[in-house]
């Protein structure tokens, strides 16, 4: 309010003097005089027509500001929360990797983009004794568990989905196959030293086996996906608890 009243002084002032300087320039080259009743009614016009005219103007822009930064506000909170609304359709609840359709579309994007990388396929081992033993929360704690561990050990570039039940799927952006094994080995240790404990203090053990495959440059998606299951399997058969490339 304040800078609404002193903008509309400033305007009255300035009035004012346009008033006069027009009235003491065209009055007497038209055989007049600024005095008197003339002199008072060149400065009280401006001001009777400038202040309330002015008040209105400022006012109303004062409201059309305050009104836009209140829309943009909300635009910007309004595209804050579709964001936040696109990623979570991209995650899986349970784990916050991302879920099958987001990770396949995401190694989708890597073969179009020619880029490289290993591709591994993740099983925790036994996931359904845990499940019996000691029931489908820990179940769902252990997968939650593991799924922070794949997506803290993920770099720049790296995908980590979960493709379904206890199994995941990581994607190592432009990784070399030493890379990848080294990679895959550092999991299957960060996962076997995961402390899930059940109420009781009983240490639930984690164990996860590992299928790898290098991707060259433009390789398909679900060929790649395959082999790094066929290995993932051999991984199984061989005792589980180990990496397969």
């Amino acid at each position: 309010m304040y800078r609404i009243l002193g903008k509309t002084l400033a305007v009255a002032v300035l009035s004012v003097l346009a008033s006069l300087m027009i009235s003491f320039a065209f009055v007497p080259m038209l055989g007049g005089k600024v005095a008197g009743a003339g002199l008072v009614m060149t400065i009280v016009c401006p001001i009777a027509i400038s202040i309330p005219a002015s008040m209105l103007h400022f006012w109303q822009a004062e409201r059309l500001r305050t009104a836009n930064a209140a829309l943009a506000e909300a635009r910007d909170a309004l595209a804050a929360a579709y964001e936040r609304l696109q990623d979570q359709a991209r995650r899986d609840a349970l784990t916050g990797v991302l879920n099958r359709a987001a990770f396949m579309a995401g190694l989708d994007e890597r073969n179009r983009a020619g880029t490289h990388g290993g591709l591994l396929f993740l099983d925790v081992d036994h996931f359904k004794s845990v499940n019996d033993r000691f029931g489908h929360a820990a179940g769902d704690e252990a997968l939650a568990r593991v799924g922070a561990v794949l997506a803290d050990l993920s770099g720049d570039g790296d995908l980590v989905g979960r493709l379904g039940g206890e199994e995941f799927a990581v994607f190592l952006h432009e990784a070399t196959p030493e890379r990848m094994l080294d990679h895959s080995q550092t999991i299957r240790e960060a996962v076997a030293e995961i402390d899930l404990r059940t109420p009781s203090g009983i240490r639930i053990a984690l164990a996860i086996s590992i299928g790898a495959f290098h991707c060259a440059p433009h390789f398909d998606p679900a060929e790649a996906l395959a082999a790094a299951d066929r290995n993932l399997y051999r991984a199984k058969s061989a005792g589980r608890n180990t990496v397969v490339a």
